[in-house]
């Protein structure tokens, strides 16, 4: 089905209430609430949107993108200012722009995508966090995870840090960064003192990837597994279960996407 335009939609939302990206029967999921809003809008007039890629509920991001197939020419203002009066408080678009290349597709243009993952040790926190990041009461040796989490650069095997892989699932993926620093970015007057983001960014992540990544970070921080092991869970070759800790989703944010 042949649409007469294209664009490309840059956006942001919390995700702490929405069912992750993709429409699911009677959930409220990120792209139901987009073509809710596109269709007041956009009255009458036929279009698609297409995400850049699955998130998780409870995920946020700061840089998703859509693609937007239209029969009628945007002005691209206008939509902007007209989407964000009509979306929910929780979305909101940057900007809007038309694809002139007619082969461009949303899904297979090479990208890279840098997630954030936030959180905090030793305390409960207020619960107006929970929505940003994850609170681990347990205390957690940073450094160790810290030099732990560079272990997972480069070019490995995930097959342990995804869930239920099948026989075509390709499990050879590459990091390019994978970094835990402090968080001087994301604060607010109800976070506690001091929080932590592991940074991580790559061409594509499988299934559940980063949060059993952060998960096994956290049990090693706890002293529940040692660098042997995280770099072990790294080996195909060795005798070991699949992970099973992910850690909890509203930690996690799409931080990054950048089209090559």
């Amino acid at each position: 089905m042949n649409y007469n335009f294209s664009y490309l939609v840059n956006f942001q939302y919390l995700g702490f209430r929405l069912h992750g990206w993709q429409k699911q029967p009677n959930l409220k999921t990120v792209h139901f609430f987009v073509d809710k809003t596109m269709k007041f809008v956009c009255k009458g007039i036929r279009f698609k949107t297409v995400g850049v890629g699955r998130t998780d509920a409870k995920v946020s991001s700061t840089d998703y993108y859509f693609q937007l197939f239209i029969d009628e020419q945007l002005d691209e203002g206008f939509f902007v200012k007209e989407f964000n009066i009509n979306s929910p408080s929780d979305i909101r678009v940057l900007s809007a722009e038309r694809i002139l290349d007619e082969t461009f597709n949303i899904i297979q243009h090479p990208k890279t995508k840098e997630y954030r993952y936030y959180f905090s040790h030793g305390e409960k926190n207020h619960p107006y966090c929970a929505s940003l990041l994850t609170g681990y009461l347990d205390e957690l040796n940073i450094e160790v995870m810290q030099e732990a989490a560079l272990l997972f650069k480069g070019q490995h095997n995930f097959k342990r840090y995804c869930t239920k892989p099948t026989e075509e699932t390709k499990v050879v993926r590459s990091i390019d960064e994978c970094r835990i620093e402090e968080n001087t970015e994301l604060t607010a007057s109800f976070f506690p003192e001091k929080s932590y983001v592991l940074i991580i960014r790559g061409e594509g992540f499988l299934r559940n990837q980063i949060r059993l990544i952060m998960g096994a970070l956290a049990e090693l921080g706890k002293g529940n597994y040692d660098l042997q092991f995280i770099k072990d869970s790294l080996n195909p070759n060795t005798d070991m279960d699949f992970l099973k800790t992910i850690a909890p989703a509203s930690g996690l944010h799409l931080h990054k996407v950048s089209f090559k």
